[in-house]
């Protein structure tokens, strides 16, 4: 296969599509979501049969046991699926809305309307469920795709497109509005990357190393967080019963997702009485505690915080601490160390909530909440392709607003510049 000639006929397929999705109406890619769940639904063991197929080979070139857990599509996880599709199908459509339509002098209406971003290549690994979340967000928000899955899941992902392909049919939209990326040679990805003239957004989900690779190499804009170096601030005078609830629930909740605490910030105020008995509860879930010279003072049997801690990610039940003089040095370390993902503050007081919401450089930040509930559906959003961590266009958890851009329109009766 000459990959070069493979891709540039995908992105051309998927540039005439998006044309054909952006003018569809919103009942059509409903129709068109609905049926994939229906086709799925009806494919259930043809979907088993590739999954295994993909396991077999997975094992044989030895994945670890958590990659294969990822890439198991159980029958749980295709209602899963199912479920999703029924939902993304019945959130409201933002193509097409105009908003901050004012009259000016001149007599004309100047609005700006929701538009569809056009071609959006997507770039995952393992799970084969991103294949029809990708790919129901990315239709019902008016946009064409091409997705391309990791090698390991080739198979699965292969035959969950063919359902969706069927949904697109059978409500006339063309075939080529999801494209799964069929050869497993990593220069399609490096192609995917590099044709501006056929892919508008590049949206890499996977490891660290995979996204810097994209970030580093793309030519397409690239919608992406990196890390989760999430911080929860207890603020002096903090509600104390509250303080320990969201420490507990930011870390322990999940260790493993980009959303979860990695360092804890305490005002020196708060320290003598908050870190004992917020040690005890991270023990006995078998946090790690690793924490600054201030911290250690009050939890000697903790081990020492690096210069190193403040910058990681952990995505374990490991935990940094470190004691502040208060807000000013808490947003200072948070505006030094933070992905600016998600930041809390635990406080009673107005003003300095409402200092730490404007001060601190995050796609999230939030007051008296656990850094969790940085998602997409808990956000409202329904469903979310992913997180941003940029400043241009997207931040935060990205949704089917996420997939669209604004256009200026104007409206006029006949009206012409003097």
């Amino acid at each position: 296969m000459d990959v070069d000639q493979y891709m540039a006929e995908l992105g051309v397929a998927a540039r005439e599509a998006s044309r054909q999705v952006a003018a569809s109406s919103t009942a059509v890619r409903n129709r068109a979501l609905l049926a994939a769940r229906d086709a799925l639904d009806g494919a259930r063991e043809q979907l088993a049969q590739a999954n295994a197929r993909d396991l077999e080979r997975g094992r044989a070139k030895g994945l670890d046991a958590p990659l294969l857990d990822r890439l198991e599509l159980t029958p749980a996880g295709i209602d899963t699926m199912l479920e999703g599709l029924r939902q993304v199908a019945a959130l409201p459509d933002p193509v097409g809305s105009i908003t901050d339509l004012n009259t000016m002098p001149s007599g004309i209406q100047v609005g700006r309307m929701r538009v569809p971003l056009g071609v959006i290549g997507i770039i995952y690994e393992s799970r084969p469920n991103v294949t029809v979340e990708a790919a129901s967000l990315c239709l019902k928000s008016g946009n064409a795709t091409i997705l391309r899955g990791g090698s390991e899941a080739l198979a699965s992902n292969t035959a969950i497109a063919a359902c969706i392909v069927q949904g697109l049919e059978s409500a006339g939209l063309p075939q080529a509005a999801v494209q799964v990326v069929a050869t497993s040679d990593r220069a399609a990805v490096g192609r995917l990357i590099t044709m501006p003239e056929y892919v508008d957004i590049i949206v890499p989900r996977g490891g660290k190393g995979l996204i810097e690779r994209i970030s580093r190499d793309a030519r397409v804009p690239v919608i992406k967080h990196l890390d989760g170096v999430c911080h929860v601030y207890i603020d002096e005078g903090a509600d104390g019963d509250m303080a320990q609830a969201i420490a507990i629930n930011a870390k322990t909740q999940r260790y493993g997702t980009c959303n979860t605490m990695e360092t804890l910030l305490v005002a020196e105020t708060e320290a003598a009485s908050m870190l004992p008995r917020l040690a005890g509860a991270y023990t006995a879930a078998g946090v790690e505690m690793r924490g600054c010279e201030r911290t250690r003072e009050i939890l000697p049997q903790i081990n020492a915080a690096t210069e190193q801690d403040w910058h990681e990610e952990y995505l374990a039940p490991i935990l940094a601490i470190r004691v502040v003089d208060g807000l000013e040095q808490a947003m200072a370390h948070i505006n030094t160390y933070s992905s600016q993902h998600t930041d809390t503050i635990v406080t009673r007081d107005h003003a300095r909530a409402m200092r730490f919401l404007r001060e601190v450089d995050s796609g999230s930040v939030m007051v008296n909440a656990s850094t969790r509930f940085a998602d997409g559906f808990e956000f409202g959003l329904g469903a979310e392709i992913g997180i941003s961590t940029d400043k241009l266009h997207a931040r935060g958890p990205v949704g089917l607003e996420g997939l669209t851009s604004q256009k200026y329109v104007v409206l006029g009766e006949g009206q012409v510049r003097t």
